[in-house]
């Protein structure tokens, strides 16, 4: 009984928490979504924004990190520093983006996306994403390992409009089948390959996509 609750205690709460930092994610980013002509705001409100979607991409492929830990004879003293310093290392990179990000054009985001569409094929890609599915001692670890999986995707969602919900949803989704499956050639490389064309659909036709440009 004692194991059960070790497990199913974290994991709801890991999920929880996802799905309440979803319903303040969308809630706070309504009407804010201008594609790549979108404004971040001031500092802090970013970087609490960026904190809250962290919460809400992340935390679902966290889950069998969180499992694991959950076993241990004090599952909370493990558990909640461990998701602590892994959703910090995440604000850290939103910090980052913050300063380094700019409104921009649709040429912009077309190079941004077909850079990360290469990154998916990288050495440095495919290290990061074994050691995010491994096991590491801490939440600090797990994060940077995690960040030089997923940064790439990230990257790319900025560029698409980062306070978009759909753009949310749809790296989140990749996000989180990247870190509960193993990697395939199979599929990795044709979805590289995906990023890469839609990139350069993005700077011949920005047109066709759907949210990319503020409206008139």
């Amino acid at each position: 009984m004692r194991v059960a609750y070790r497990t199913v205690a974290p994991l709801a709460a890991t999920l929880g928490l996802a799905a309440a930092a979803w319903v303040v994610t969308v809630r706070q980013m309504h009407g804010m979504d201008m594609g790549v002509a979108t404004q971040l705001g001031s500092f802090a409100f970013f970087v609490a924004l960026w904190a809250t979607m962290m919460a809400a991409m992340m935390l679902p492929g966290l889950v069998p990190a969180v499992l694991s830990r959950g076993r241990s004879t004090r599952p909370v003293r493990t558990v909640v520093p461990f998701v602590a310093s892994y959703l910090v290392v995440w604000t850290l990179v939103g910090a980052l983006l913050y300063a380094l990000y700019r409104p921009h054009g649709t040429t912009t985001a077309g190079l941004v996306v077909i850079a990360a569409g290469l990154y998916e094929v990288t050495r440095l890609k495919q290290h990061c994403r074994r050691c995010c599915r491994a096991g590491t001692r801490s939440g600090l670890e797990f994060g940077l390992y995690c960040v030089g999986s997923s940064i790439g995707l990230m990257v790319m969602l900025v560029a698409l409009g980062v306070m978009s919900v759909t753009w949310m949803l749809v790296i989140a989704a990749l996000v989180c089948a990247q870190k509960l499956l193993p990697a395939k050639p199979a599929i990795d490389v044709p979805l590289a390959l995906a990023i890469v064309v839609f990139g350069i659909l993005i700077i011949l036709a920005p047109g066709a996509v759907p949210g990319l440009m503020p409206p008139l």
